[in-house]
Parts: C-alpha cells; structure tokens; sequence
C-alpha cells in the first residue's frame, strides 16, 4: 500500500518577501506567513495526516503550529528537512551577490552552488532519504510535512529524473504554503501535484 506524503512550504518571512535567500538563517514568519499558516491548518484538518514533520527552523515550526492545533496530532521535528544552507547567499539577493558568483549560479546552482554553502546534492540526498523512511513507516497512510522551498524543488527533480541543476529552471517557484503531493510504495516516488495552494485560487 501507498502513502501519500504531502509537504508544504513554510508561510511567508519579512527575507521572503524581498527575495533573499534564507537558507539555514533561523528567520519567523511574517504577519502573510501567519495568515497563510492558518490556511494550511485549514487544509489539513481535511486532509486528516497520521504524522506531522517540519524542519527544525523557526519559520517552519511558526507555520505547523496552527496545523498541530487543527489536526491534533503533534509534529516530529526532522533535520533532514531543513533548508539548503546557501554560504554567501544567506540574506542577499541574487542581485547583491558577487556578479561572478552569480553568473556561475545561474547556469548550474548545483555544481556552482553558493560558496560556503551546502552542496544541494547531499541535501537532495537527506530530503528523499526522509520521503522513503516515511513513506514504509506510515504505509497506507497520509503524512503532512512543513519544509522549505528549494530542499522540495530538489526532492522532485530527484523523484522525476530531471537533472538536479535545473531546478530553478523546471520550478522556478514555490509559493508559500504550496503543496507538493507524492505518492510513495517503497522507493518508489510519485508526483501527484506541485504547488497546490491550501485555498483554491489564492496564489500568493
């Protein structure tokens, strides 16, 4: 039997909204991620999950808090789910980095990831690594999981065979709270959805 493992990214932080990079940097959500949080918790309780995760980061546990209280189900909190570092990124904008840096970024994000950084293919490692543990050990069942942007991006180049230096090319985005739904049977990852928001029609 299939599990269904959806994960959603964390509401919005005041760095997100200026599109800086996070990464590892432990920054909250903001009064949007808030309002998208309880969104989400909406979903869920509809969803009705067996477990819930999140990465040990602030924006993420901020975004599953209203989720624990609606499904009533308390979250594990996995490092495994914790966003990709990104060095010399954290905070800026692509615009503020080093042009070079940038221009290296921009045609491979993968083998010229950010200096300082962590490599996204050991964080693509970790991320599916988490999708097949979870996937055995809530067979039949529905798993909810807050993580963040990118580590869901590298999960599904991971899971589609797409090379994962193209994914800011294939996904270029996911919005805040967007809902990327898979269906796993052992190491088996399907894709049933990407960037499903909690609320039909809201895109933000």
């Amino acid at each position: 039997m299939s599990t269904t493992v959806a994960i959603a990214r964390h509401g919005r932080t005041p760095w997100h909204a200026d599109h800086r990079y996070v990464g590892s940097s432990d920054i909250p959500i903001d009064e949007v991620g808030r309002r998208q949080a309880r969104e989400l918790a909406g979903w869920a309780r509809e969803f009705a999950p067996s477990a819930l995760f999140c990465s040990p980061l602030r924006r993420t546990r901020q975004t599953m808090e209203p989720v624990v209280a609606a499904v009533g189900v308390e979250a594990t909190v996995d490092p495994r789910l914790r966003e990709v570092d990104f060095g010399i990124g954290e905070g800026r904008t692509l615009d503020e980095v080093d042009e070079e840096v940038a221009r290296r970024f921009r045609a491979d994000p993968v083998t010229d990831h950010f200096p300082g950084g962590e490599d996204p293919r050991e964080a693509a490692e970790r991320a599916v690594e988490w999708v097949v543990e979870v996937g055995r050990g809530h067979e039949g069942r529905r798993v909810l999981a807050v993580a963040h942007g990118t580590l869901i991006r590298l999960v599904l180049c991971s899971a589609m065979g797409i090379p994962l230096k193209e994914y800011r090319r294939a996904m270029p985005a996911v919005r805040s709270v967007g809902l990327t739904l898979l269906r796993v049977d052992g190491e088996r990852i399907a894709m049933e959805g990407f960037n499903v928001p909690p609320v039909p029609g809201r895109m933000d």
